[in-house]
């Protein structure tokens, strides 16, 4: 399940201390990144971290939480109205707010309001896998894959795949840029997905490796060293097939 970065506003710093409790303890997919006491704090937080959700208390001084529209050319984040007051609810619907929590808050409410922040961010995902799969239909000499990772998935080139080790239940995506990923997938799921397609070769148990980013191949050592000067192992009974294949390419 993807983390659901947020931002908590609230004028009361006890009712800050409550939600971001409230969050811990019965939504851990839930990450708090920031508290802030006033509509203007927030606005310059939402600016710098872009977070996926604002819990944004109704009644503040100066700015009511409803006129964050006056800050933003467009709402690109989820926003969570809190309010003592239910008459404030349709006013927070009339701003396309995700939802709303009555003060104080009701920690199944809680939970309710934050599963449909995760359906709309699952949702968002499956576009990008879908763009992603329509970028490889009209573009089969660039193809992607989505890969997904502890904070969500990640959208990358083939070609930008040096080699994936198996770590269990995980794999390493070792990147082009010197990055690595730790994918929740194990190594046996990316076999499957890229055998006979791509350039890519199970060379050892624990390692899959891009045919084009080999430099060299030491058969005496069971080992080859890749563009980035990293080497891999080799399975003896691997080598022959492997050598083969190089020389095809």
């Amino acid at each position: 399940m993807n983390k659901i970065t947020t931002i908590i506003v609230d004028d009361e710093e006890k009712a800050r201390e409550v939600l971001d409790t409230l969050l811990k303890r019965n939504c851990p997919d839930v990450n708090v990144i920031s508290k802030c006491n006033n509509l203007l704090n927030a606005v310059e937080q939402i600016k710098l971290h872009s977070p996926d959700l604002v819990f944004l208390d109704i009644q503040m001084p100066e700015y009511a939480g409803y006129e964050i529209t006056n800050f933003f050319d467009k709402i690109d984040f989820d926003i969570i109205f809190v309010t003592a007051f239910d008459e404030f609810a349709i006013k927070a619907f009339d701003l396309s707010a995700l939802d709303y929590l009555l003060k104080p808050i009701d920690r199944n409410r809680l939970k309710e309001a934050v599963a449909k922040v995760q359906e709309k961010k699952e949702k968002a995902l499956e576009l990008k896998e879908y763009k992603a799969l329509l970028n490889n239909m009209q573009n089969e000499k660039n193809p992607q894959i989505v890969i997904s990772e502890a904070i969500g998935k990640r959208v990358v080139k083939l070609n930008d795949i040096l080699a994936i080790e198996g770590q269990r239940a995980y794999s390493n995506i070792m990147l082009r840029n010197n990055t690595s990923i730790l994918a929740s997938k194990n190594l046996k799921y990316f076999e499957n997905l890229l055998k006979d397609k791509f350039n890519f070769f199970r060379c050892h148990k624990s390692w899959i490796i891009n045919l084009n980013e080999i430099e060299k191949i030491v058969s005496s050592e069971q080992k080859l060293l890749l563009s980035n000067n990293n080497e891999i192992k080799v399975s003896p009974q691997k080598i022959k097939e492997l050598q083969q294949l190089i020389s095809s390419l």
